[in-house]
């Protein structure tokens, strides 16, 4: 967990820092915060309910429409109660484990000819932080691909993202920010 804040504290301090210089110099450079909701799939679904979360996004435009975006934040999927079979073949409820991770992604980003759709994929870590059984404990891997539009610094993107330690934790997102 704390190699994770510490990446993610490096990544907001470099973004923060040489903002303005890449600004000024590439004239693609943006920085800013966002939201996201994520709707479980599979059988993380069974288990646990949407989740939200926030945090910071960057952009660095490169050359013919690619450039390069990264993120870090806080995603939050709260427990759900459901039923299973105990060793007595009875139903019984369960609360399941609400789950705090701290996702630190980094990609590519694609816009089409038309300047304000996009394509984007990502990869990075996801740190589980506050969790009490070890299937939320550690750091699991993240690929999301996405694709969204973006029109005078608000960016909204619709992806795919997930999370792979032990098993696939997956989720269908929506993601809003505004970027400066």
């Amino acid at each position: 967990m704390l190699k994770t804040l510490y990446t993610a504290g490096l990544f907001i301090a470099a973004t923060c820092m040489f903002g303005n210089t890449a600004k000024a110099q590439l004239k693609g450079f943006s920085i800013g915060p966002y939201v996201e909701t994520g709707t479980p799939v599979g059988d993380f679904k069974e288990t646990n309910n949407t989740g939200f979360g926030g945090g910071l996004n960057a952009d660095i435009k490169l050359i013919a429409g690619f450039g390069v975006t990264g993120s870090a934040g806080f995603m939050y999927f709260p427990g759900k109660t459901y039923q299973t079979l105990n060793e007595n073949n009875q139903t019984i409820s369960i609360k399941g484990e609400s789950l705090k991770a701290l996702p630190v992604r980094v990609g590519l980003k694609y816009k089409f000819g038309f300047p304000l759709l996009y394509v984007k994929v990502e990869g990075g870590t996801a740190t589980f932080v506050g969790g009490e059984g070890d299937h939320f404990k550690g750091t699991a891997a993240i690929l999301a691909p996405g694709l969204g539009i973006r029109f005078l610094g608000l960016d909204v993107e619709a992806k795919y993202e997930a999370w792979f330690k032990n098993s696939t934790r997956g989720f269908f997102g929506l993601k809003a920010g505004y970027n400066f």
